[in-house]
């Protein structure tokens, strides 16, 4: 039985349709307060110029969902309503149409169809394929290292184990993009905590680094700590800073984690580990990471795979 979500990601600005716009006043065109998502819906502009690119995004996918009801999205569309994972600003709204004998474009949008069989789910009157198409579809669409950052986070999020995907996985007939999915599911794990992790993951093998243990405890001053990754024999931690970790929007409860860190690390230090560290943007750029390794003592076991290298931080879907 394939997984049902429980709620979908709401759109996280309103959003107003020309028809129920209140009759005084301008028309939404010219309302300068308002932004133009799509036709006939419009957005507060301040509160769209607020927003991260994959939450501009989702509400694109809302307005869409408004103009389109009968819609069944998938792909990236599909994964901004689940909460797993989008990377930067997606050029497209995907969606899954059965009925045509092939994949069309227009506009910003993109009618998927398939051969292989799709099933979908409806969550409060948004229509979306199976969580489990969602992450086939994207392991082979997306460079892998994004591909196994959304596989990951369906794993850790949703009751779906790495079999299901697995058996899904080789059901399909559609070839494009196989060796990718395979490699992929192959590397899932539910133990990484956010898609920097994931990330940093891949590209600590294509580095040719020894395989680490993930989510190892330590216990730190009668307190349990986990680290991100952890090489035993060689007294070795890396830990990779997510997209949140620090809130830029409390500033007092920021300044608490990182001098919450600090402590933790300075124990970690006194037992003998030397700890390495790097953030989202160091794991995309990959030599940040492997600065931040190599300078703790971390060596390479194999040679690097460079191509694979070269395309973590492509990603030709989004913007």
């Amino acid at each position: 039985m394939d997984a049902v979500p429980r709620s979908l990601r709401a759109s996280p600005t309103p959003l107003l349709l020309t028809s129920d716009a209140p009759r005084s006043g301008p028309p939404p065109w010219r309302d300068d307060s308002l932004l133009r998502v799509r036709a006939g819906i419009y957005t507060m502009r301040s509160a769209w110029e607020g927003l991260t690119p994959w939450d501009r995004y989702l509400v694109r996918v809302h307005a869409f969902a408004l103009a389109r009801p009968d819609a069944v999205f998938s792909h990236e569309s599909a994964a901004s309503l689940l909460g797993l994972p989008t990377f930067g600003h997606p050029r497209m709204i995907h969606i899954f149409d059965a009925r045509r004998s092939r994949s069309v474009r227009y506009g910003d949008v993109t009618v998927h169809t398939s051969a292989d069989a799709r099933s979908a789910c409806e969550v409060a009157g948004i229509r979306i394929t199976a969580v489990e198409d969602v992450v086939v579809d994207l392991a082979r669409a997306l460079p892998p290292a994004l591909g196994l950052a959304v596989a990951d986070a369906a794993l850790r999020s949703f009751d779906l184990d790495r079999e299901r995907l697995l058996d899904r996985a080789a059901a399909q007939r559609n070839s494009f993009g196989l060796r990718r999915l395979q490699w992929t599911l192959a590397h899932a794990t539910p133990l990484a905590e956010s898609p920097g992790e994931s990330i940093s993951r891949a590209v600590i093998e294509w580095c040719g680094f020894p395989d680490p243990a993930l989510q190892v405890e330590h216990r730190v001053d009668g307190r349990i700590f986990r680290s991100d990754f952890c090489w035993p024999d060689e007294k070795i931690l890396g830990e990779s800073d997510g997209w949140l970790k620090y809130s830029a929007d409390d500033a007092a409860a920021a300044a608490f984690s990182v001098r919450a860190e600090k402590r933790r690390e300075d124990a970690l230090r006194r037992q003998g580990w030397r700890i390495a560290r790097w953030d989202y943007a160091g794991a995309l750029g990959v030599d940040a990471l492997r600065r931040a390794l190599m300078a703790v003592g971390l060596r390479p076991v194999r040679r690097p795979e460079v191509a694979a290298l070269a395309s973590v931080g492509r990603n030709a879907r989004s913007t």
